[in-house]
């Protein structure tokens, strides 16, 4: 594969994000007879989900990090060899314009220098999630990272972000954060879940229809067993303690609703602390392209597709977690449906099982996992909600009470909660729900990354992008 040509050669098939999905479409695509570009931020391919460990570490197994680990390096190996794709590393999609072709604007290079321009018949979205975050008092202190940032530290630095680290939130991502970290010589004092598991037992038919995630769990139980990890059901990490670097937390149980209850408040030493609250689909590009979206059963906002992985805009399709969250295997089926739908091929049967049994599971999940309307109960005035702007929850409060705000985009102008860095990101669920509103839909925005100015300008005084 090659990177070097991006501008020159127009593509039957852009593929933005090289995770599961993203590889598994390419490779497909590729097998199909189709030029694809494969587009990615990332320096290697894998994406979030397969993170590796750099060659110059010397990792003698980084297998040992993840599961399906031979999908993967069998997927890179085929990928190698393909005279079809050419995997763009390094290249930050910030905008896509349809006409007669896709036209996909990137910055490029050591921090963003150059501008990269993609063209393609079709576009395929495969961006994968981000983790949701919910605040609490103390969330911002150095050692307090997310239960995905805490595996992506281990699985591309070999690094842990503490020795004694509790992990706390909600959904399947914290026993698999857990048993990796455990396994790299941390202690766990606490996994600390503020669901019940009980939603599950709801799905008794869908849990049989997927024995793999099954085995996964129980896989992940045992070794947590073995290293001697308590789980603390129905609870939450409620306030996190230190100066300049966390060094406990108070940890509380909650009601039905995540309300803590007063009186359970227990602290637990530690010096890192690894929080999530699930994965919230990536889908600022589609959305400014006027995609429809649906709400899932946790409150977050997915692509709505059809049968064949299209969504509603005419020559873009979506694979993977940006259609909703559900797992690796998932996304690997859909990359596939996907780029058979392009090529104009009839979908694979075994595809078709995997993704009707894994959609449905997924569903389960998170409505398992969904949070409780109740948790703000946590929040003090104090809270910082958005890290960006240093805006407290004080001041998400007062907008509402006091100047009327109804929802999150007015709080925002209000307040520049979600103007920052990360762009509503990290803090957008949150002050949704400080806000009353419904999370739902994230804002258009022209611009889905942040992007130098210089690239914005042309040589002859224009954009680059359609009026």
């Amino acid at each position: 594969m090659v990177n070097s040509r991006s501008e020159q050669v127009r593509y039957d098939l852009a593929v933005i994000g090289a995770g599961p999905a993203g590889l598994a479409a390419a490779d497909a695509a590729a097998g199909l007879g189709l030029r694809v570009a494969l587009v990615d931020a990332g320096a290697g391919l894998g994406g979030q989900y397969y993170r590796h460990p750099a060659p110059e570490l010397g990792a003698a197994r980084p297998d040992r990090l993840h599961h399906g680990w031979r999908t993967f390096a069998e997927l890179r190996e085929r990928l190698a060899a393909a005279p079809l794709v050419d995997h763009l590393a390094g290249h930050h999609v910030w905008a896509a314009e349809r006409g007669e072709d896709w036209t996909l604007h990137a910055t490029r290079g050591p921090e963003a220098a150059d501008r990269a321009i993609v063209t393609a018949r079709c576009l395929l979205l495969a961006t994968g999630a981000y983790e949701r975050q919910l605040p609490f008092p103390g969330w911002t202190l150095p050692g307090v990272v997310t239960a995905g940032g805490a595996q992506a530290m281990l699985k591309s630095g070999l690094v842990l972000p503490g020795r004694r680290i509790v992990v706390a939130g909600s959904g399947p991502l914290l026993l698999a954060a857990a048993s990796s970290l455990a396994a790299a010589g941390a202690r766990i004092p606490a996994i600390v879940e503020a669901t019940a598991y009980l939603g599950y037992a709801r799905g008794l038919p869908v849990l049989a229809g997927n024995p793999a995630k099954l085995a996964e769990g129980a896989e992940h139980a045992a070794r947590l067993l073995r290293h001697g990890v308590r789980l603390r059901r129905r609870s939450a990490v409620v306030e996190a303690h230190g100066t300049d670097r966390i060094t406990g937390v108070t940890v509380a149980r909650l009601d039905a609703r995540w309300k803590p209850v007063p009186g359970t408040e227990r602290r637990i030493d530690c010096d890192a602390l690894a929080v999530g609250h699930g994965l919230v689909p990536q889908i600022d590009l589609a959305v400014e392209l006027g995609a429809d979206t649906v709400t899932t059963a946790d409150g977050t906002a997915a692509l709505r597709v059809d049968a064949q992985q299209r969504t509603s805009v005419p020559g873009l399709w979506a694979a993977g977690e940006a259609c909703g969250v559900g797992g690796a295997d998932l996304a690997l089926a859909e990359g596939v449906l996907a780029a058979h739908s392009v090529a104009g091929k009839p979908a694979p049967a075994r595809e078709l099982t995997v993704r009707r049994r894994r959609r449905s599971f997924a569903a389960l999940m998170a409505a398992a996992h969904a949070p409780g309307p109740d948790w703000t109960g946590w929040v003090t005035d104090d809270t910082d909600v958005c890290r960006c702007e240093e805006v407290p929850a004080r001041a998400v409060r007062e907008a509402v009470t006091e100047l009327g705000a109804a929802d999150a985009r007015t709080v925002k102008l209000l307040t520049r909660a979600g103007m920052g860095w990360c762009q509503g990101r990290m803090c957008g669920p949150a002050v949704a729900c400080l806000s009353g509103g419904p999370v739902g839909r994230p804002d258009s925005r022209p611009l889905s990354c942040p992007v130098p100015l210089a690239q914005l300008a042309q040589q002859d005084g224009t954009t680059g992008l359609s009026e």
